[in-house]
């Protein structure tokens, strides 16, 4: 079983510029999920949407060739995907020949299945569309706005409550002030998250002091969703649940964990102005 202390994370790494699949790291996400709670039958259902902004191979006349890639692994697959090591495979693909575009799709496809242990989706996008990516904040009212005093900086779900004794609603609420650390390195992860419910209503200042407690946590990306999801979850006790959050990049990729209680179509992957 792979560990984050064995990947190349925080270590020297040349990069191989010929593509080599033995470069992607799995990790299981089995034992991360036991330390938050998750049973054998997570409450949840979605996916991690990632978004390679650094791709490029040769043609068969050796020409270069870029694209974007949207990948989206199940979070149902035993497996993630340690970051670097994605970085460095998609790298080995600079001075690798390939027929087209879809040639390289279909690869990273197979090989990208094959460490998650799941069937994954990607698209890629030629130049001649990049000019219709779109940008776009997260819907939803922003917790931001309030004016709250915040003495938490690591993971304190007891800030977390809802109104038992009211009428259930159903809101989106978003925050900007996402911010965990690399499990490994300690780097800084940037963030911003959306949490829309259908139930007790949480009580929004609580809900942001927890978020902004998770400031000096180290944790990967998606397990920092799968935190946030299980303690609202259990402490807010929602009738429906999702918990969605884009993580600027880092290396040319972002990550962009999606997690809900209920069978619902994936968010568009489409980035915000930070990203």
């Amino acid at each position: 079983m792979n560990t984050p202390e064995q990947s190349q994370l925080g270590k020297a790494a040349s990069y191989a510029d010929q593509y080599d699949a033995s470069l992607l790291f799995p990790m299981p996400r089995a034992s991360k999920r036991h330390d938050i709670g998750v049973g054998d039958a997570a409450p949840f259902f979605g996916a991690d949407m990632w978004t390679a902004y650094e791709l490029g191979w040769l043609n068969l006349r050796g020409k270069p060739q870029v694209a974007l890639a949207h990948i989206t692994v199940p979070c149902e697959s035993p497996n993630i995907v340690e970051s670097k090591s994605f970085k460095l495979y998609l790298n080995s693909f600079t001075n690798t020949r390939f027929a087209d575009a879809r040639d390289v799709r279909e690869r990273i496809r197979a090989d990208i299945s094959a460490a998650t242990g799941s069937g994954i989706g990607i698209k890629t996008i030629g130049p001649e569309l990049f000019d219709r990516e779109p940008i776009h904040e997260m819907d939803g009212l922003n917790l931001d706005r309030l004016d709250v005093e915040c003495i938490h900086y690591t993971p304190t779900p007891e800030l977390l409550f809802a109104e038992f004794d009211e009428p259930p609603v159903t809101e989106t609420l978003t925050s900007n002030l996402l911010k965990s650390n690399c499990l490994v390195t300690g780097q800084p992860d940037w963030g911003s998250v959306q949490i829309a419910y259908s139930g007790p209503a949480i009580n929004q200042e609580g809900l942001l002091q927890y978020l902004v407690s998770l400031r000096n946590h180290n944790e990967f990306h998606e397990q920092c969703v799968e935190r946030i999801f299980m303690d609202v979850w259990t402490r807010c006790k929602p009738i429906k649940l999702s918990v969605y959050a884009r993580y600027t990049r880092r290396g040319g990729l972002d990550i962009n964990p999606f997690r809900t209680s209920y069978p619902q179509q994936l968010p568009l992957n489409v980035r915000t102005a930070r990203q």
